[in-house]
């Protein structure tokens, strides 16, 4: 049954509109204002139907309403207030006296397009989830796709960012134009200003020569004309890229025609406590956020995820019959997955390239179930011949002398690598300060 939240300040006219709603069959409740929803229970709300003076704080109302579409009734309707309304992401404006089965009209389609937004993500994106965190999300996605708007996805390492990126392009009036992803984390410093807003002459990298032509004259915003720029691990850039990146949002379409959609798995007003994050570039960024939850917080949607990998790996490895025995799925079931769903693509596909019968037992898949006790606190004086209490160690000590390049020319790994074992075991990257004349470090 669809449930819609009635918000209407006056008592005698929220009556009118609850008993409206439940005499079409909707299941209703009902706040006078938005603080006072705020208290609501937590069962997900299919649509809203608002007194339109709530939409003069559009931001806070919508940001309230996630996925579900708002319907707005106006005791003294306008054209002018109409066309403002749904330009902001109103579903749709009626004017009181209602007609009679207009608000049922309305919310039955405001809700029938809601499920077609996610039935529409649901084609374009191959994420799998049917958990109510995903299904939240999905919902969000086809409203979010239906903008223009910035977009901010929340996110641990793993969760499947770039793929909700994706998504919005696709379900977007965008899709037929390109996304154009860049990650900061592994891009230097240095380079990252120059990736996005172009290249001096012979100063291209490769990355970019292979995605336009006349590159050392195009970044990445223009590439993306008529289409979006991805950037992962937003709070990974330098704080010059994010003011050049503000004024480029400022200043809309006559710089570049593209959607901005950016990543983080990091805390972005914390950083912006500290000084490294733009508070501005931010607020920009906070106009839509989804948050992809991590795998242990979904489910049986391990097992579902699991099955698809596990059938995607047979068919190209050309092993038929494979399945999981009892004993994997229950250490399917029972492992948290830190790594979310990227740890659980490598085990599964690990496992299925050993696996020298059908049958895939809990040993393939090489994940630790059990729940040790955090290992004890060591002093620093103490030595340890873990590869990973090396890495840790070689990073705390050399962070402050070397450039993230050079940390990771000295381990022997790529910078991407770095960055990738750095948010694996929680270390974070200080940020670098402007480099002079040093001595020889040996």
């Amino acid at each position: 049954m669809t449930r819609v939240l009635v918000l209407e300040h006056d008592d005698s006219s929220r009556r009118d509109l609850r008993d409206e709603l439940v005499r079409c069959g909707f299941d209703v409740v009902e706040a006078a204002h938005l603080d006072a929803a705020q208290h609501l229970s937590a069962q997900p709300i299919d649509a809203i139907v608002a007194n339109a003076l709530l939409f003069a704080e559009a931001d806070e109302l919508l940001a309230f309403a996630g996925a579900a579409p708002v319907v707005l009734a106006a005791d003294r309707p306008s054209i002018s207030h109409a066309v403002e309304c749904m330009r902001r992401g109103a579903a749709d404006y009626l004017p009181r006296p209602l007609a009679t089965g207009a608000l049922r009209a309305a919310v039955t389609r405001a809700a029938d397009d809601l499920r077609r937004d996610a039935a529409a993500v649901a084609d374009f994106s191959p994420m799998i989830g049917e958990c109510p965190a995903m299904r939240a999300l999905f919902k969000r996605i086809g409203k979010v796709a239906q903008t223009d708007s910035t977009v901010l996805i929340q996110g641990e390492p793993g969760t499947g960012k770039e793929l909700v990126a994706r998504a919005v392009h696709a379900a977007s009036r965008r899709w037929q134009g390109r996304l154009i992803a860049m990650n900061c984390a592994t891009v230097r410093d240095s380079l990252v200003e120059a990736e996005l807003f172009g290249h001096p002459p012979g100063a291209a990298s490769p990355a970019i020569r292979a995605t336009a032509r006349n590159a050392h004259q195009r970044g990445l915003i223009e590439v993306a004309e008529g289409g979006t720029l991805f950037i992962d691990e937003i709070g990974e850039m330098p704080l010059q890229a994010q003011t050049r990146l503000l004024r480029v949002l400022d200043e809309g379409d006559s710089v570049a025609d593209m959607r901005l959609i950016a990543a983080t798995h990091r805390d972005l007003a914390q950083l912006t406590e500290t000084g490294h994050f733009s508070t501005d570039l931010l607020a920009r960024l906070n106009l839509l956020t989804l948050h992809v939850p991590p795998l242990r917080e979904r489910g049986d949607d391990v097992l579902t995820i699991a099955a698809a990998v596990l059938e995607r790996t047979a068919v190209k490895q050309g092993k038929h019959g494979l399945a999981f025995a009892a004993s994997a799925l229950a250490a399917l079931r029972r492992y948290s997955w830190p790594g979310n769903v990227r740890e659980l693509e490598h085990a599964v596909e690990r496992a299925a390239i050993l696996c020298d019968d059908t049958a895939i037992d809990a040993d393939l898949l090489a994940i630790d179930i059990r729940r040790a006790p955090p290992p004890p606190r060591r002093k620093p004086a103490e030595t340890s011949g873990s590869l990973e209490d090396f890495f840790v160690r070689f990073v705390l000590e050399n962070q402050d002398r070397y450039t993230e390049t050079e940390l990771a020319s000295k381990l022997g790994i790529s910078r991407k690598s770095l960055w990738e074992r750095r948010q694996r075991l929680s270390i974070p990257r200080r940020r670098t300060r402007k480099r002079g004349p040093r001595r020889d470090q040996r």
